[in-house]
């Protein structure tokens, strides 16, 4: 025990991951690691920066969802120059949460379609070759086109409400610095087949059928993969609806019980602590309240519909009904049911997009508002993959002098590690050779929570993950890389 495993740092969370299994005398599992390559640059970067350039420069700690750091920032700033959540000019609201509900289509299209269909269509032992978007358009020609003009919709929404599909630059400050035009609207709403609103929420509702009926085909495997009881964290809305723009910070305990009661997230300091392990880049978030060991918690999908009471759109309320039901109402602490979750969450943002582009406040009106600077500001939402926090400070002469981030992929570390720790102990427990079905075994549950360190690269199926394994002497009996 106690192998010492040094890895260079990288400064983004796309870099490698790594895990380590440790044996004992019988070749059983004791211990497992996801080792998080993970430098966090940009909270040094920024500083000694003007705090409005914040918004442009973080979003580029991710290509897959800068919209969400770009939009957290933003609403941090929004409080240094004196506009609360409540003074947003609606105009400016309005197209901020249409750029939001556009990032969350396309990332979790994105998601479900090219880097979880794989092992869902052709199974976790498939040949590796086969195991990829290029082969589900090989064969499912008709899902993978779906999943590519689904993210095109998304992305479409983005470069019209931030001026580019990446990295954008159309939030300010307390507001932002343009409305739709009426020619823009109508392409999104009554668009030429199939770019218009009305199919995005048509094909919405087909892929939570197709992923609907693999469950009742495989429900052993859905429902126990990588399963475990957990807290569960994310923000909502004042009255308790999902809400993944604005809301109060809430947490449930694996019953479903409160454990962190709707609290407001300029406090957040007050409620969420971060460990540092030696092994790990990355930061372990815990709840002050219940302490390192029992505070650890999910952020993402799963987690937003287990704290939430309600989704204010009526298809995709319909479907948390079912979903909330199979769990007889108490949290749903299955794994591989963030896919269910996170395809609801499709569809809701499909019909909040409908809703906001019929909303004739989007076509103009006021669009930044100043009020009594303060040097100090913290925002939060939920990105695709889970509550996201931005905290920044300012000197008197408006330069950025303290950033902490904690990204929706830190705030599930514990959790993806409990989840490689299942799986490596239910496949690998009395085995002497990896195989590489154990190791994309590890993949699909690390997988499950979208994280950043895969976005980058295992579109193609292939995760930058390479798997140890030690025996009881600490000596290294097999290596394998994806």
């Amino acid at each position: 025990m106690g192998q010492k495993i040094t890895i260079e740092p990288v400064t983004r969370v796309e870099g490698h991951g790594k895990v380590t299994i440790h044996l004992d005398d019988e070749n059983n599992v004791v211990q497992t690691r996801l080792h998080i390559v993970e430098f966090r640059g940009f909270e040094r970067f920024i500083q000694g920066r003007p705090y409005w350039e914040a918004p442009v420069l973080v979003q580029r700690l991710c290509g897959i969802c800068p919209v969400s750091h770009n939009l957290a920032a933003t609403k941090a700033l929004d409080i240094i120059v004196g506009v609360g959540p409540e003074d947003l000019p609606p105009t400016a609201e309005k197209m901020r949460r249409l750029m939001h509900y556009g990032q969350f289509f396309q990332s979790h299209a994105l998601h479900f379609f090219h880097l979880a269909s794989p092992d869902l269509l052709f199974g976790i032992e498939a040949d590796p070759g086969k195991r990829n978007i290029i082969a589900v358009a090989g064969e499912f020609k008709d899902l993978a086109v779906q999943g590519v003009m689904m993210r095109k919709f998304g992305q479409e929404i983005i470069q019209a409400t931030s001026g580019k599909k990446i990295h954008g630059t159309g939030t300010l400050p307390g507001g932002i610095n343009k409305s739709l035009t009426i020619e823009e609207k109508m392409k999104f709403l009554i668009g030429k087949d199939p770019m218009n609103i009305d199919q995005m929420i048509d094909w919405s509702v087909s892929a939570l059928e197709l992923f609907k009926d693999y469950h009742q085909k495989n429900k052993e495997f859905i429902d126990q993969f990588a399963a475990f009881p957990s807290s569960h964290l994310s923000l909502v809305r004042k009255d308790g609806a999902m809400d993944i723009y604005h809301g109060v910070l809430r947490a449930v305990d694996q019953n479903g019980k409160k454990i962190l009661h709707d609290i407001d997230y300029q406090d957040y300091l007050d409620y969420i602590a971060e460990e540092v392990r030696p092994w790990s880049y990355m930061k372990f978030p815990y709840l002050r309240s219940l302490g390192k060991e029992t505070g650890w918690y999910r952020v993402g999908p799963l987690a937003r519909l287990n704290t939430c009471d309600f989704i204010p759109t009526p298809l995709a309320q319909k479907a948390f009904e079912e979903f909330r039901s199979y769990t007889g109402g108490k949290p749903n602490n299955m794994t591989m049911h963030t896919h269910w979750a996170r395809l609801i969450e499709t569809l809701h943002a499909a019909e909040m997009m409908k809703e906001l582009l019929e909303d004739p406040d989007i076509l103009g009106g006021e669009l930044v508002k100043r009020g009594s600077k303060t040097i100090e500001g913290v925002g939060l939402l939920e990105a695709p993959r889970g509550t996201l926090f931005h905290h920044y400070r300012i000197n008197e002469d408006d330069l950025i002098e303290m950033a902490n981030l904690i990204v929706s992929t830190t705030n599930n570390n514990e959790s993806m590690n409990k989840a490689v720790e299942l799986v490596a102990m239910d496949r690998m427990n009395g085995q002497e050779k990896i195989t590489e079905g154990m190791l994309n075994a590890i993949e699909t549950a690390i997988r499950a929570y979208d994280p950043c360190l895969s976005c980058a690269t295992h579109a193609l199926g292939k995760m930058p993950l390479e798997i140890e394994l030690y025996n009881s002497q600490d000596r290294l009996i097999d290596r394998m890389k994806s």
